[in-house]
């Protein structure tokens, strides 16, 4: 028997008709791939765990029971870039092709792979590496989620100078809830949107966990600012995460949706303030659509900017109210039933409780300001709101949030960065 390398393999099956459509999965073939992968395995070849695919990360897809968003960076081209995927501990993998998605940024070009994993098993332990010939990364785990209770941990702005503080608080975060199953970042991911040292700051600091659990992002302001400070189209963001499609190409994957368990999430764009608020009623119509389509228990939201409006101190002309957020958002949110609402931008934890008609109303939404996960802080800044029910201990620190949920019961929990619980919300249906 001739033998042949991995990559002559790859590209044989590749160029054969093997791969059906963009998730590249071997159907209709899996005696044929399993005789072909026991061949070369039979030949002794040695595939060399040496490959270096910075800033590995899950992402999450509109239905994590069944797939699953693969990117990476490297630092040069690669030739035949793929996914091996398989069950936890078995033998047969499929290879998903990855394509190429570079862009270029702050003046660097960025060699981007991604890879659609399609056509899982939900509530699965899979494992996962990164190909390229003979040179793959290690195997990491890809777990699908099910309709059971599920925990997800919640980080607010994370935007800092050195990014330090954010490796602190979300590795504690990981550590004291390594049941957690996805993460969510609500926005200000960084400072500056053009930064591509604080994008690898960022992603660094969270390394091992993007590589393990799926991340589903939130685009803030800071997302926005070009170097100079000045309003631009977020690119780096658009393009480091690939979130699900909304199906509105001008403002493609700047809000979109997903389900995870016995919930159903929505994540919204605020700013429209600088980037046109066109968006406002696109957004609107697309939830109305996006609910209606449907059949979850559980109904959460997340946006960037905040639902109220705050006094100032030292600014007496600053009234207390509801900002454009609200007023444009908080009646759709209680006419579509929605359950939780969870805000960011003012770096402060609030929780006010169940709102409806612009009131306290224990039939409306829970809205939960998150707080802040990296160094940039507001002292004392912001004059209490009369609907603010719980407020972080002064002066103001970090903290993260835990989300779990099963078909009867949503719970929010907030913490400091060493564990100290300092809020717990729970509704039931």
């Amino acid at each position: 028997m001739k033998k042949i390398n991995r990559r002559t393999f790859l590209k044989a099956a590749l160029t054969s008709g093997f791969v059906i459509g963009s998730g590249g999965i071997f159907s209709g073939c899996n005696e044929l791939y399993r005789s072909a992968e026991n061949s070369l395995n039979s030949l002794g070849e040695k595939i060399t765990s040496d490959l270096d695919a910075k800033f590995l990360r899950q992402i999450i897809t509109s239905d994590p029971a069944t797939s699953r968003r693969l990117m990476w960076q490297t630092d040069s081209k690669m030739s035949a870039p793929t996914v091996e995927v398989k069950i936890k501990n078995s033998d047969d993998a499929k290879i998903f092709p990855a394509a190429e998605s570079f862009f270029t940024d702050d003046g660097e070009e960025n060699f981007q792979y991604t890879a659609e994993i399609k056509n899982l098993s939900p509530d699965t332990e899979y494992e996962y590496r990164i190909s390229d010939g003979e040179h793959a990364t290690n195997f990491f785990a890809l777990k699908t989620s099910s309709d059971k209770k599920f925990k997800a941990i919640i980080f607010p702005d994370s935007q800092s100078a050195d990014y330090n503080v954010w490796g602190d608080v979300a590795n504690s975060a990981f550590e004291k809830n390594p049941d957690a199953e996805f993460f969510v970042n609500v926005g200000d991911i960084v400072d500056n949107g053009e930064d591509s040292s604080q994008w690898h700051a960022w992603m660094n600091k969270v390394e091992r966990q993007l590589k393990i659990l799926p991340f589903a992002p939130v685009m803030g302001n800071h997302e926005t600012y070009s170097r100079e400070w000045k309003v631009r189209q977020p690119v780096a963001y658009l393009n480091y995460f690939s979130v699900p499609e909304n199906g509105v190409e001008k403002f493609s994957r700047r809000f979109y949706s997903f389900d995870f368990g016995a919930a159903h999430f929505v994540i919204l764009d605020s700013q429209w303030d600088e980037l046109g608020k066109e968006i406002i009623d696109v957004q609107k119509k697309w939830l109305r659509e996006d609910l209606e389509k449907t059949s979850k228990i559980w109904k959460i939201a997340f946006i960037h900017k905040d639902i109220l409006q705050y006094k100032i101190k030292g600014r007496p002309e600053r009234q207390e109210g509801f900002s454009d957020v609200g007023e444009n958002f908080m009646p759709l949110f209680e006419k579509l039933n929605f359950d939780a609402v969870f805000t960011a931008h003012l770096h402060t934890y609030r929780n006010r409780g169940r709102l409806k008609n612009f009131q306290s109303d224990e039939t409306g939404p829970l809205y939960i300001l998150t707080g802040l996960s990296g160094d940039v802080r507001y002292p004392g800044l912001w004059i209490d709101h009369a609907l603010d029910k719980v407020v972080a201990p002064q002066p103001e620190t970090d903290n993260f949030l835990t989300l779990e949920v099963d078909k009867k019961i949503l719970s929010v929990k907030c913490f400091l960065p060493e564990g100290t619980l300092i809020d717990e919300i729970e509704l039931r249906k």
